[in-house]
């Protein structure tokens, strides 16, 4: 059956996350498999303002599934959020002839996409690309299994510090709402305490628990803390004071990870994941759906309503709380 579609575009929005230009390479090359035009769009919203646009085929993604960060860039758009930048955008998509999007990025993209499409009914398929795993609709978002993986290396290193000069380290990580990457890194890593916004562990707890290490003989500790843990009522730089006043036994450290958690090469999971993602946002538009995201739950690529996407709230895993309890022993 002929497709109706004849010309989709791709974008990122928002933080960039490993596993982008992935996803870029498997919607550029979908639309060359089905014979669809496909055009790139620069910067996000602000180039779709600005008719930053580049055609696209199966030679302009070359060699770009192992590269973090994205090729088409990303950028903040305040015009976007007005009625006139979205009818400017409008104006240019419409201009360059496309009949459809595909917009990859986290929940402020989507929102963005949700609106235009209401506005002016262009049908968009959205990609979830965050390494905060904050998206509802997916049990593993773009990116999150690149950023534990570079958490968990760093925090190896960190360890051999630590055990070096029987320090106590408090490692933040990225995780503004959520604690994802500070629960499963923290795990993966060892970590004697993990701070996550979801929990409240509290300070007296955290005391508790660094005294009984010292007590059964750790010589260091880690504790790794999600940079949106406000269960202690303090930021990293206070916590560390905080313990150093009442445990003057340990000589403590802070070492926030920041932004070298949504760089570097992303796994292959995050590859093939992106790649799986990528051919169905294309097929979804082909079959006439919109307003959707793609996500993975239980192995199997499914979609979710974006408005639900957007709103609905991400769970902790609470088994891996309790794993984490008991690996800490």
């Amino acid at each position: 059956m002929e497709a109706k579609i004849k010309k989709i575009a791709v974008f990122t929005s928002g933080g960039d996350s490993p596993g982008m230009n992935a996803a870029i390479r498997s919607v550029v090359r979908t639309c060359a498999y089905m014979k669809i035009e496909c055009v790139g769009i620069y910067r996000g919203y602000e180039g779709m303002i600005e008719g930053d646009f580049l055609p696209m085929n199966a030679r302009s993604v070359n060699h770009i599934i192992n590269k973090g960060g994205t090729i088409l860039k990303s950028a903040r758009c305040e015009e976007f959020r007005t009625k006139e930048g979205r009818q400017k955008a409008y104006d240019q998509l419409k201009s360059e002839g496309v009949d459809a999007m595909v917009v990859i990025g986290g929940d402020g993209s989507f929102t963005g996409a949700l609106l235009f499409n209401e506005e002016y009914n262009i049908p968009v398929i959205g990609i979830p690309g965050t390494i905060d795993n904050d998206i509802f609709g997916t049990r593993y978002t773009l990116g999150f299994d690149t950023a534990i993986n570079t958490a968990m290396e760093v925090i190896d290193k960190i360890r051999d510090t630590a055990s070096s000069h029987h320090r106590l380290f408090f490692v933040e990580v990225m995780g503004r709402d959520v604690g994802h990457i500070a629960l499963n890194a923290g795990v993966g890593a060892g970590a004697e305490e993990i701070l996550i916004p979801e929990e409240n562990l509290g300070l007296e707890r955290l005391l508790e628990s660094l005294k009984k290490s010292k007590l059964t003989g750790k010589s260091s500790s880690i504790v790794v803390v999600a940079e949106g843990d406000t269960t202690t009522g303090k930021n990293v730089f206070q916590l560390k004071e905080y313990v150093e006043q009442h445990l003057p036994i340990y000589d403590v450290r802070v070492c926030v990870l920041g932004h070298m958690q949504r760089g570097g090469s992303p796994t292959c999971f995050d590859r093939v994941l992106a790649s799986r993602m990528g051919v169905k946002a294309v097929e979804a538009l082909l079959d006439g759906k919109t307003n959707l995201m793609v996500g993975i739950l239980d192995d199997d690529i499914a979609f979710t309503p974006i408005s639900e996407a957007i709103k609905g709230k991400t769970k902790i895993n609470k088994e891996l709380i309790r794993v984490s309890d008991i690996m800490s022993t």
